[in-house]
C-alpha cells in the first residue's frame, strides 16, 4: 500500500472524532471522508486525474482540505495558490501549465473551470508523469528574485507520515501555497489530530480561534509571536489548551523567546526547520528557553562548511520548473543559513544573503533587533543593511512603538542602548519609525531590504 493510501485508510477509522474546525463549525472524520469522495466523483467527471495539474485559488476551509486529498488519490498536480495573494496568481497557473482552475469562496463554495493552453512544454512537468504519482507544485516567496517554482511528488511527501504521531488539534497559521503550511494540514489530518482554520492571521483572530476550537498547537513565526505578545492578545483569550508552540521560518531572537516563554508558561516552545526544497526536518530544541536546535532525522542528513549549512534529504523535490536543480552531483544542497556549531546542537543565526558587512565586519540582523527590542517602547524592530560609499554597507533599523514618541529623545535612547551592548559597527546608524505591519511580508517574515520608509527618525553621527 503506497503512503497515500496507507493515511487514508487509517483516516477512516477515526469515525466521528473532530478533523476539522471551520467558522465555528467542527466537522467530524466521517463528514470530511464524504467531502473527499464527493471531490473524487466531480474531479471524474470533469475529467481531471492522473497527470492533471490543477491550481486550487482558496484559503483553508472544508472543502479546500477535501479537495487536496481528492487530487491526491487521483495523482494530479496540486498548484495551491492564496486568494487573497498579493501576487498575481495568472503567472503561477502559466508556469505550471495548470489546464484546471477551481475557486472556492470564502463560504466554501466552488467554481471548476478549464484553462486553455497549448501543449505541455515544461520538460521537468513532462518526465514527472511518466511516474504517474501525484505531484505538488508551490513558490518561493520571490523576496530575493523572480519567485521558484519547486515541484514535489506528493506520495514521497506523505511517506513521512505513515507512521502514526502524536495528533495535535493545529492551527493552520502557515500558508497553504508554501510547503510548511501544506506540510501542517497533512501532518493535522495523518494522526487523527484536527486542522484549526483561521479567518484572518491577526492576534486577535488566531487567539480567538485557539481559544474555541481548544486548539494545543501553534505552529508560526517569531515575527508573528513577537506581534502576539505586543499586542496583548494572548490575555484576552483563554489560551491554556496550548501545549507546544513551534517557530521557523526565519530567526528568532532571545528577546521575543523570552516573551514569549513569560506569556505561555505551560507550554513547550520549539524551534523548527525546513525548506520548500527538501521539506522539514525533525528537530529537537536544547531547551524551551534556548536558540540551539538539533536537526536531522530519518532521511536527512546534515554537514556544515565554512560555517554554512548543507542539507541532503530523501524528501527532494523533484526539482525547480524555472530554475537550474541546486543540489551538488551527491546530492547535497546549500540552505544559505548560517550557523554556530556546539555538539550536536547549532544555533541559525541567519541567512548569508541577509547579512549585513559594515568595512568587512559582518553584523547578523537577528542580534542588533534582540538589543533594541529591550527598550520598553518599542513593538517591532527589523535590522538591515544600506549602501554606503566608504563602509558599503551601514546598520539601519526600522521600529514600531507602543506609544508615540518624539524622534530626538526615541533615537538618542536606541543608540545609547545598542553601544552599551554592541560593538560600535553593529549599532544603527538610521532609525526609521514605521506603522504596525510596515516591517513584514503577508507571511509574518522580517522584510529586511531598503523600502519606501516613512521619513527618518534620525540618523546618527
Amino acid at each position: 500500500m503506497n503512503a497515500i493510501d496507507a493515511v487514508m485508510s487509517r483516516m477512516g477509522g477515526y469515525g466521528n472524532r473532530a478533523a476539522l474546525f471551520w467558522q465555528g463549525r467542527e466537522i467530524g472524520y466521517g463528514e470530511f471522508l464524504t467531502l473527499v469522495e464527493e471531490w473524487r466523483d466531480r474531479l471524474r467527471a470533469e475529467d481531471v486525474g492522473t497527470g492533471s495539474v490543477c491550481a486550487v485559488v482558496s484559503d483553508y476551509s472544508p472543502q479546500t482540505a477535501a479537495l487536496f486529498f481528492a487530487l491526491m488519490l487521483e495523482k494530479a498536480i496540486i498548484v495551491p495558490l492564496l486568494r487573497n495573494s498579493v501576487q498575481p496568481l495568472d503567472g503561477f497557473m502559466d508556469l505550471a501549465e495548470a489546464d484546471v482552475l477551481v475557486r472556492i469562496a470564502e463560504n466554501d463554495t466552488w467554481t471548476v473551470e478549464r484553462r486553455t493552453g497549448g501543449q505541455a512544454v515544461n520538460s521537468l512537468l513532462i518526465s514527472f508523469r511518466t511516474r504517474k504519482s501525484p505531484g505538488l507544485i508551490v513558490f518561493t516567496s520571490g523576496s530575493t528574485g523572480t519567485p521558484k517554482g519547486i515541484l514535489h511528488d506528493a506520495e514521497r511527501v506523505m511517506r513521512k507520515f505513515v507512521t502514526p504521531r502524536q495528533a495535535w488539534r493545529t492551527v493552520l497559521f502557515l500558508m497553504m501555497d508554501h510547503f510548511g503550511g501544506f506540510n501542517s494540514l497533512l501532518g493535522a489530518f495523518a494522526s487523527g489530530g484536527a486542522a484549526v482554520c483561521v479567518g484572518s492571521r491577526s492576534p486577535d483572530t488566531v487567539c480567538a480561534a485557539i481559544a474555541e476550537a481548544r486548539a494545543t498547537l501553534l505552529p508560526t513565526t517569531p515575527t508573528f509571536l513577537n506581534l502576539l505578545v505586543a499586542s496583548g492578545s494572548y490575555q484576552r483569550h483563554d489560551l491554556s489548551s496550548i501545549e507546544l508552540i513551534t517557530y521557523g521560518t526565519e530567526v528568532m531572537n532571545e528577546s521575543t523567546l523570552r516573551m514569549v516563554r513569560g506569556a505561555f508558561p505551560n507550554a513547550a516552545v520549539k524551534q523548527t526547520y525546513g525548506l520548500s526544497e527538501l521539506g522539514v526536518l525533525r528537530s529537537k530544541s536544547e531547551s524551551d528557553d534556548s536558540l540551539w536546535v538539533r536537526i536531522g532525522g530519518d532521511g536527512f542528513e546534515i554537514k556544515v562548511v565554512d560555517s554554512v549549512l548543507w542539507i541532503r534529504s530523501e524528501a527532494n523535490m523533484v526539482g525547480y520548473l524555472n530554475a537550474p536543480n541546486p543540489f551538488d552531483d551527491e546530492g547535497w544542497m546549500c540552505t544559505g543559513d548560517q550557523v554556530e556549531v556546539r555538539g550536536e546542537y547549532m544555533r541559525i543565526l541567519g541567512r548569508k544573503s541577509e547579512l549585513i558587512f559594515v568595512g568587512g565586519e559582518k553584523v547578523f540582523p537577528a542580534e542588533v533587533e534582540a538589543v533594541l527590542l529591550r527598550d520598553p517602547n518599542v513593538r517591532e524592530a527589523t535590522v538591515y543593511g544600506a549602501p554606503h560609499p566608504v563602509m558599503g554597507q551601514i546598520v539601519s533599523a526600522r521600529v514600531s512603538l507602543h506609544e508615540p514618541e518624539a524622534a530626538p529623545g526615541l533615537t538618542t535612547r536606541l543608540r545609547r542602548l545598542c553601544v552599551s551592548q554592541l560593538a560600535r559597527f553593529k549599532v544603527p546608524v538610521r532609525f526609521t519609525v514605521v506603522e504596525d505591519g510596515a516591517q513584514h511580508s503577508e507571511r509574518f517574515k522580517k522584510i529586511r531590504r531598503i523600502t519606501s520608509d516613512a521619513p527618518d527618525a534620525a540618523d546618527s553621527d
